[in-house]
């Protein structure tokens, strides 16, 4: 134990604290890949969550002592892959992940003593919002929801009241967008969840600030216009959908690309025409009067004339003259009822007035030698695709529309991308990305040992024997000394051994000469120490020499 003693201290204390770092940094590297290689694989619960939200569920995991890893900025927890199931369906159970927002739930602790009227409306108002969050995020393409709702409530002595409305935002998953249908089962699902809300009074709007849905009607002249704009793009997008979908059912799929650029006509237009023809006449009723009537009077005075005051006048001449009269009248009154027109002729869709549609197909493909050889299509085939389209849009040559349909090799864009990783066996990629883990820390693990601790056990090793050597000289020559200086004392020697010691004894009191002594005696010893063990000696020699160097 001494001569181990010596040896460390023959090492120096510089030496004996690298080695002491260098066996602590290991340590502390075989305990990291141990636990590294012994802890569970992580793989993601929830993704995209709001901070509350991941609180909550590190502190429920916390609580039973389910290992867990927060990351991204607390927007996404990881737990053990094999229990992923398990963990989704307790923390479902309790309502989580909810994004912040409650629902009628608020009520379960609320105590109604010494709560105001005013706060059991908020509260009602917020567990509504809440709700219809919850369920307006159970649409596959939504993230989460934001529902604010407008109550007002009729004043005192008022005639009118304001009417209900309500604000949505969305938060869309990915690149994913809502189609107008989509949105307006939107409005209609918060429209009949609200009572006296009006779908048309729902303004949506989605996480990029595009306005999904106007939620009043303006008037105005710019309001006009964006409509005119949104029918004109609809009608532009659905008409090349129609294409794609119809040529890639002949070519394939994403072999086919589409523009249509229509010109629309929006001018709103009322006119009233009233159009009278005067042969559709017909008899409406007739009405006849007919009247006659016969008069005779006679007078008894003789009238007065020239004849009757002649001399000669003949006395048979009548005393009295008569008057005979008769009317007949006739009338008849014919009333007609003449056909009319009434055109009321009111335009405010728009009519289409010119169609462009551009029809870019890609070719085939064929393969020679393992590679792709690109084949352009024929004629035949071409018109035959530019016939389907001038059908699927309604193509109308009077109104001047033109559809082109051109065959080029399409870019393609995987080109250079690395292709997947191939599974192989059952294994998944994160399984995969296990193995290669385990793998470069055993390869760091043989590397550490090979290159650092090797090399330092052997140095160890090799200047052990040098330092217990030099300790056991160093003991032999002490012990040597100690019995030079107390053999006088073992007895009264003759005079002439007397005189031998004196001399040996000054000999001794020299200290230059013991010095000498011990010098050449140490050599002598070392001398044979090389000669028993020529190794042990080269490795002393060799370990000098790294030192000096």
């Amino acid at each position: 134990m001494d001569t181990f003693s010596q040896a460390l201290r023959n090492l120096g204390p510089m030496r004996l604290a690298v080695m002491a770092g260098v066996a602590v940094g290991l340590i502390a590297f075989f305990i990291y890949i141990t636990t590294r290689l012994a802890a569970p694989q992580l793989s993601l619960l929830y993704g995209g969550m709001d901070p509350a939200d991941a609180s909550s569920i590190a502190a429920r995991l916390a609580s039973t002592n389910t290992p867990h890893e927060v990351r991204n900025n607390g927007t996404e927890v990881y737990v053990p892959s094999d229990s992923i199931s398990s963990i989704r369906l307790s923390m479902a159970s309790e309502g989580l992940p909810n994004s912040g927002t409650v629902g009628y739930e608020l009520f379960d602790d609320a105590s109604s003593i010494g709560t105001t009227n005013f706060i059991q409306n908020i509260n009602m108002l917020r567990a509504l919002e809440g709700e219809l969050s919850r369920t307006i995020k159970s649409i596959t393409s939504i993230s989460s929801a934001r529902v604010h709702l407008v109550l007002p409530k009729r004043q005192a002595f008022s005639r009118s009241a304001q009417k209900s409305s309500a604000s949505v935002i969305l938060k869309m998953k990915g690149a994913n967008q809502l189609s107008q249908e989509q949105v307006s089962s939107v409005k209609f699902l918060i429209a009949t969840a609200v009572p006296g809300l009006n779908p048309n009074n729902i303004s949506i709007v989605d996480n990029k600030g595009t306005l999904l849905a106007r939620g009043f009607d303006d008037q105005s002249a710019g309001a006009s216009a964006g409509k005119a704009e949104e029918r004109r793009i609809k009608l532009e997008n659905r008409l090349s959908q129609t294409i794609e979908a119809l040529l890639e059912r002949i070519v394939g799929f994403g072999k086919v690309r589409a523009e249509v650029t229509a010109v629309i006509d929006f001018d709103s237009i009322t006119s009233r025409e009233e159009i009278y023809d005067p042969e559709g006449q017909v008899v409406r009723s007739t009405q006849s009067v007919e009247q006659s009537s016969d008069n005779k009077e006679t007078d008894g005075s003789t009238p007065v004339s020239i004849a009757t005051n002649l001399p000669d006048a003949n006395s048979s001449t009548a005393a009295g003259a008569s008057l005979d009269s008769s009317e007949n009248r006739t009338e008849e009154t014919v009333n007609y009822a003449i056909s009319k027109k009434v055109i009321n002729h009111i335009r405010e869709a728009g009519i289409v007035t010119r169609l462009s549609v551009a029809v870019l197909v890609d070719g085939t493909y064929s393969k020679e030698a393992g590679e792709d050889v690109y084949q352009p299509r024929n004629e035949a085939e071409m018109e035959l695709m530019a016939t389907l389209v001038r059908s699927a849009i309604g193509f109308d040559a009077d109104r001047g529309d033109s559809v082109d349909v051109i065959n080029i090799r399409f870019v393609d864009s995987l080109a250079g991308q690395d292709e997947e990783l191939r599974l192989f066996f059952g294994l998944d990629k994160n399984d995969l990305l296990r193995m290669a883990e385990v793998l470069v820390l055993s390869i760091v693990a043989i590397l550490v040992i090979l290159l650092v601790v090797r090399p330092l056990v052997s140095r160890a090793f090799e200047a052990l024997p040098a330092a217990m050597a030099e300790g056991k000289l160093l003991a032999e020559q002490t012990s040597a000394a100690a019995a030079a200086l107390t053999a006088p004392s073992a007895g009264t020697p003759a005079p002439s051994e007397s005189l031998a010691m004196e001399e040996q004894y000054e000999e001794l009191i020299d200290i230059d000469r013991v010095e000498g002594r011990v010098k050449a005696s140490s050599v002598k010893k070392i001398g044979e120490i090389v000669d028993k063990h020529p190794e042990e000696a080269l490795s002393i020699i060799r370990t000098w020499m790294y030192q000096e160097s």
